[in-house]
């Protein structure tokens, strides 16, 4: 059967809380448990509903479906997503700083299949990371590169070669990037890896419109390397009037850039922000400079809060999205 879009499972934890913010209602702990347990009931009812289906495949195009949902305590502050190359059905995850130096290989269910420390470097806060193949072998790029203070100096890359086996281990980086911004510190959660340039993509989060740089994907040296910007996003949508009037937080934060990744065949880069997935299509002879300067497909994310992690399926064909808490919904969606 054709697959739906996603029923936005908050309907029923913003029922559950009214219901508790009701005259009588004993405690605000008391409808924050309920709002909890709904939305618990809700996502999981979702899961339950898409396995007995029998659902395969990628959703139709222009919708999305809840693939699982992330409910181990050590993925409770995923803030990165990328689909291996080399394993079928495995996510690649990461969590914020303040964690251990770690990835997590994650199915497509949501359920935690290995963790991997990874040795010989230190974490800031990791933000994002992107899968790619390079000379027959299979990568992953991880950027440290959060500066919520926009105090960073310098910021790293790690790039560590895929496991052969899907199993806890410990691995070392193929090689780093140190760098910095050309013109003073800035926020960064989302990159991605062109590898027909060998070229590394980063967005900056915060300013609007959003910034675009680039740096090499395989810099020759140790030396300290200068992002270079190749120019801004255009089309993030901006919050009208009205919501910047009823809720300061949530106008300024929706139109922010948390993660995004370049489609396997290189002729899409997926943006998301805390609110919408943006597509910008990249003509054969556009470079992405060009590409971010044109109209994004723009479209709502399903119900996801704090929207974190974002990744193409390695058959291109859908991308993974999923959150910075616990539950959290793992979403598949077609673009």
């Amino acid at each position: 059967m054709p697959s739906s879009p996603v029923r936005h499972p908050a309907r029923a934890a913003a029922s559950a809380s009214e219901t508790a913010r009701a005259p009588g209602a004993a405690r605000p702990w008391r409808w924050r448990t309920l709002a909890l347990a709904a939305l618990v009931a809700a996502v999981l009812g979702g899961v339950a509903a898409v396995s007995c289906s029998g659902r395969s495949g990628p959703p139709e195009p222009g919708s999305s479906q809840l693939s699982g949902m992330l409910l181990d305590p050590q993925l409770s502050e995923i803030s990165g997503l990328a689909a291996s190359h080399r394993h079928a059905d495995v996510l690649w995850m990461h969590d914020d700083g303040g964690n251990p130096e770690r990835l997590f290989a994650v199915n497509t269910h949501g359920d935690r299949l290995a963790t991997l420390r990874i040795e010989g470097v230190t974490k800031t806060d990791w933000e994002d990371i992107a899968a790619f193949d390079l000379d027959g072998r299979h990568y992953l790029l991880i950027a440290d590169t959060g500066d919520n203070g926009g105090l960073r100096r310098t910021l790293q890359l790690h790039i560590v070669e895929e496991p052969e086996k899907i199993e806890n281990a410990r691995l070392k980086p193929a090689w780093s990037i140190a760098f910095r911004w050309p013109d003073g510190a800035r926020d960064c959660e989302a990159v991605a890896v062109d590898i027909a340039r060998r070229q590394v993509l980063l967005i900056s989060k915060k300013r609007q419109p959003p910034e675009l740089f680039s740096l090499p994907l395989m810099p020759a040296g140790n030396a300290l390397q200068t992002a270079t910007k190749l120019g801004e996003l255009a089309g993030v949508p901006q919050p009208d009037a009205q919501l910047k009037r009823d809720n300061p937080m949530r106008a300024r934060l929706q139109g922010q850039i948390t993660a995004a990744d370049i489609s396997p065949d290189g002729s899409t880069l997926a943006v998301m922000t805390y609110r919408y997935l943006l597509l910008y299509p990249r003509q054969p002879r556009q470079n992405w400079a060009q590409a971010a300067a044109g109209t994004p497909r723009v479209r709502d994310l399903p119900w996801l809060p704090q929207a974190e992690a974002l990744g193409w399926a390695a058959d291109g064909r859908s991308l993974y999205a999923t959150g910075e808490f616990i539950p959290a919904p793992l979403y598949q969606i077609a673009p």
